[in-house]
């Protein structure tokens, strides 16, 4: 397994990477949350333009990577007190093989390299990956809904992974 970082000057992995966003998010979210919210969602977070300006306002985008394919990818950003998980998805075809796992590990890293004790992340109240977070170590500590634009709204459950 291995993490190969999206910067912001490489279109040609941008573009790779909204490809991949868009064909994972509207597997698993058009269910959730419904096809015009998840169309939105898409165009305004997981676009070429959306990543470029996630990557412009200090987001890290990562491709996992296993035998030189990418089957997943991860997203964060540092704040005051840790590292907010954005993204953090995988192919369907390579779930259930413990890479979350090895994700999560990257992630505590790049947690510990920034002095940072946590990681937080927003689940979708409806997702079913809820107990993957909670199996990997993630605690719920709260719940809010955030309101991101045209009617729409992420209903989500706030959970935080404690580094030891």
């Amino acid at each position: 397994m291995d993490y190969q970082e999206i910067k912001l000057l490489d279109s040609e992995q941008i573009s790779a990477l909204s490809k991949m966003a868009t064909a994972i998010l509207r597997e698993h979210y058009d269910a959730i949350v419904g096809v015009k919210q998840n169309d939105y969602m898409l165009a305004k977070f997981q676009s070429i333009d959306g990543i470029t300006e996630q990557l412009k306002n200090g987001y890290k985008y990562y491709f996992v990577r296993c035998n030189n394919e990418n089957i997943g990818f991860i997203a964060y950003y540092v704040r005051k007190d840790d590292l907010y998980l954005s993204k953090f998805y995988l192919r369907k075809d390579q779930r259930g093989k413990g890479i979350a796992r090895d994700m999560l590990k990257f992630l505590v890293n790049n947690a510990k390299f920034y002095n940072r004790q946590s990681i937080v992340v927003n689940v979708n109240k409806q997702n079913s990956s809820i107990k993957i977070y909670e199996k990997l170590g993630f605690v719920r500590i709260g719940a809010e809904k955030i309101d991101i634009g045209q009617g729409y709204y992420m209903d989500d459950y706030i959970y935080k992974y404690i580094i030891d």
